[in-house]
């Protein structure tokens, strides 16, 4: 029986140089992991994120690919990209899915877990 499954990692990190706080402009990169640990070969097609920042407001994001590529992997491969959000407020969070397709033609999604963003605290 075939196994269908991308695990989903992430990193993140605050860009204070990019953010101006007096704007309320707070600006996040996001470095994520992609790895097939199904039994088939599966390419990434499409996303969906939803970003929410501490006001509650959401923005959902959807889109072909991620970054331009819809990378096709391997079992046992991995694909690793970085991009970034910018939100109105210092902390936040992301969570989503991608959307699959299998050599075999089956369709699955790849959750994608919630992470926080938010700026690493001040020393007091």
């Amino acid at each position: 029986m075939p196994a269908y499954d991308f695990s989903v990692s992430v990193k993140t990190q605050y860009l204070s140089e990019q953010s101006n706080p007096d704007r309320n402009q707070f600006v996040f990169s996001y470095t994520i992991t992609i790895r097939n640990t199904g039994s088939v070969p599966a390419q990434l097609i499409s996303r969906h994120w939803v970003i929410v920042d501490a006001n509650n407001q959401t923005q959902e994001v959807r889109g072909l690919g991620v970054v331009g590529h819809q990378p096709l992997l391997q079992p046992g491969e991995q694909f690793e990209y970085s991009s970034g959000t910018q939100l109105a407020t210092a902390q936040g969070s992301m969570h989503g899915e991608y959307f699959c397709v299998a050599e075999d033609g089956h369709r699955f999604e790849a959750m994608i877990p919630e992470f926080v963003l938010s700026p690493p605290q001040a020393l007091h």
